[in-house]
């Protein structure tokens, strides 16, 4: 066991494992650390405790010192030099004439390099660009090309549902999303319907496909012909939340109609593969609750 505190760079990052050197910290201080980057400033979000040594991947890094509040002013300093510094860099990346965005703009701790995000459908030849930022900036410069996901979770904004995009609220890495996702939802697979502010396809579709594609393993195809109740019937839609199925039977004098089948009317048992919680829920818990390996642009599909 290892005795560690969790640290924050940014408000929606990732946790770090630090060692606390014998230090008492609670969540909201502030701790100088020793990172990749050089020392940098960040927040408490796990106060002192042991964790397993499996849990701790690569060296334990150590707390340098606990923050004071020069450390804090000097941290906030650098947050409010963000803004004007991602316009000014925009500005020469204009003067230059180049097919790049900037994004975001990041000052290390020891104001000895900043480093800017940018944007672009191709490859940029920056060299004379960081000449200018740093005639500019006066320090290290460092250009970091990111996608077009990466920048949603940096700016964020509302999703289609209302709430702040998932990316920029909690999601601390991206999964991949497929068309075949909103396929076995029964989504429209009109981009604009399932595609986030990034123009990609939402984060959200991941959550629920473990479910729906293990329901679908057993649930009866549209268009298939099936033994009910009633006699014989075609299969017209299927509810996989509810797990119903709506057949059309066709009646002596010719005429049809639709009756809708609980599974269990059907002689049909679920099975999961991967047998939790969510899968093996009743109907109405699920429904209270709530790879073609396309990647995640749908305009691919």
């Amino acid at each position: 066991m290892a005795n560690v505190i969790g640290v924050k760079f940014k408000e929606k990052g990732k946790t770090y494992y630090f060692d606390p050197k014998n230090i008492s910290f609670v969540n909201g201080d502030g701790a100088i650390v020793e990172t990749a980057r050089g020392v940098e400033y960040g927040e408490v979000t796990m106060s002192n405790c042991e964790v397993d040594d499996a849990e701790i991947k690569g060296e334990l890094k150590a707390v340098v010192r606990k923050a004071t509040e020069k450390d804090l002013a000097q941290y906030r300093a650098n947050v409010e030099k963000r803004t004007p510094s991602i316009r000014q860099a925009q500005e020469l990346v204009n003067k230059r004439k180049l097919d790049m965005k900037i994004v975001d703009a990041e000052f290390t701790f020891d104001n000895g390099k900043v480093i800017f995000y940018f944007t672009s459908d191709n490859r940029i030849d920056f060299r004379e660009l960081v000449k200018d930022l740093a005639n500019a900036f006066r320090m290290r410069i460092e250009l970091r090309q990111i996608g077009i996901r990466d920048e949603c979770k940096m700016k964020g904004g509302l999703g289609p549902c209302g709430r702040v995009c998932c990316c920029n609220d909690y999601l601390a890495d991206f999964t991949r999303v497929s068309i075949k996702m909103a396929k076995h939802q029964g989504l429209s697979l009109n981009p604009t319907k399932i595609s986030g502010l990034c123009g990609r396809l939402m984060c959200c579709l991941k959550y629920e496909d473990d479910y729906y594609a293990e329901t679908l393993k057993f649930m009866p195809k549209i268009n298939q012909e099936i033994t009910t109740p009633d006699g014989l019937g075609t299969v017209v839609s299927v509810d996989l939340l509810r797990q119903t199925v709506v057949a059309r039977i066709t009646l002596k004098d010719e005429s049809t109609e639709l009756h809708e089948y609980d599974l269990a009317k059907l002689g049909i048992t679920p099975e999961y593969s991967s047998p939790c919680k969510e899968c093996q829920a009743s109907a109405e818990e699920c429904a209270d609750s709530e790879n073609d390996d396309t990647e995640t642009d749908v305009n691919e599909e």
